[in-house]
């Protein structure tokens, strides 16, 4: 193996170190990223059964007030 200077040793450990850290990071953040994705569709669809609800009580009592 060819000698280096300690310093030189410590910059590869610092640039592996580095690499481990950002993959950990990314994976943390792609999680975060998937829960609020989902967390904001469960609000989108619980928006849409609200809105069919009220069209349906809608349409319920218009259909009674025509009979």
């Amino acid at each position: 193996m060819i000698t280096l200077p300690w310093w030189i040793y410590l910059v590869m450990v610092g640039i592996v170190g580095s690499g481990v850290m950002m993959v950990q990071s990314g994976k943390r953040e792609r999680k975060m990223e998937q829960f609020y994705i989902e967390r904001e569709g469960q609000v989108f669809i619980e928006r849409i059964k609200n809105e069919r609800e009220k069209r349906k009580q809608g349409s319920d009592e218009g259909n009674s007030v025509a009979s």
